[in-house]
């Protein structure tokens, strides 16, 4: 090949600029790109970006004003599997909105004010590995079967929550299940928690900051470590006493007392009619004689 058909440095420097300058012109407004990275951080941005590259692979839309995720427009970002919502406005509603995202790995949506997870929140990313819904002081409710089909969650944060209770079987069923974060909440130590205090101590998950995973209602219990008061959790649990018990056991002490008294009359009639007939029989004999 001679040296006039090679490129000159100076229209392959042209070249990459146009490729360059292309690129920028596909990145959202006040937002920064990399190969296939979107980063709109601290941006103020009040509402999810437009134009976003659609073979992006990660996104983060940390610490802005978002309120509302459009499912529409991420089910676009087929190829998405990091997403990071932190420190921004998302709030009641979130059900349906991951469906278009199937590769999801990685989810952040922590500082934010979620109110409730249920089945169809999360129940589309099936290849969901971390999940953190941390610092969400409005979150009061997770529904028993909200993560029944995250079978690759790994890593799950609850930390910081509202939330008093949380059901065994929604974490027990997570065959991955390695890293869980439960700290700084207010957990109602009664007796329907008691299996949950159970599993933790058996589980060979890894439970982070396990010095503030601690009891705050019933007053008795308030900052307990939630391991160290299975044990007494176990006693009131199996000498407490409530109003349907007391009832339960007055209905048995009156069947038994009620059986006793058929019983003793049912013998009393057998032994007066055994008289009877004895007596008869001896005075058969003594007109015989």
């Amino acid at each position: 090949m001679s040296s006039s058909s090679r490129p000159r440095p100076l229209s392959l420097m042209f070249l990459l600029g146009m490729g360059m300058a292309s690129e920028r012109t596909n990145c959202p407004s006040r937002c920064s790109c990399q190969y296939l990275e979107v980063n709109c951080t601290g941006q103020q941005l009040q509402e999810f970006p437009a134009a976003v590259p659609l073979d992006t692979r990660q996104l983060i839309l940390a610490a802005n004003n978002v309120s509302y995720l459009p499912a529409v427009e991420l089910s676009f970002l087929a190829d998405l599997v990091y997403l990071d919502c932190r420190k921004n406005l998302l709030g009641d509603d979130l059900d349906f909105t991951f469906i278009g995202v199937a590769k999801l790995v990685y989810l952040d949506l922590s500082f934010n004010n979620l109110t409730q997870v249920t089945f169809s929140t999360f129940s589309h990313l099936l290849s969901l590995v971390v999940l953190k819904i941390s610092d969400n002081p409005n979150l009061m409710a997770i529904e028993k079967d909200a993560f029944a089909n995250n079978t690759w969650l790994r890593h799950l944060d609850v930390s910081r929550t509202g939330l008093t209770f949380l059901d065994t079987s929604t974490v027990r069923d997570l065959p991955s299940l390695r890293f869980l974060g439960l700290s700084d909440n207010r957990w109602h130590c009664n007796c329907s928690f008691l299996d949950f205090i159970t599993w933790m101590t058996e589980s060979n998950v890894h439970f982070p900051d396990a010095d503030n995973i601690t009891c705050y209602t019933p007053e008795g219990l308030r900052a307990l470590k939630m391991p160290a008061v299975e044990a007494q959790l176990h006693f009131n649990c199996l000498t407490q006493l409530y109003k349907q018990d007391y009832i339960f056991l007055c209905l048995i002490g009156f069947c038994i007392f009620f059986a006793g008294t058929v019983a003793a009359w049912l013998a009393g009639v057998c032994a007066v009619v055994y008289k009877v007939q004895t007596s008869k029989g001896e005075e058969g004999e003594e007109e015989d004689t």
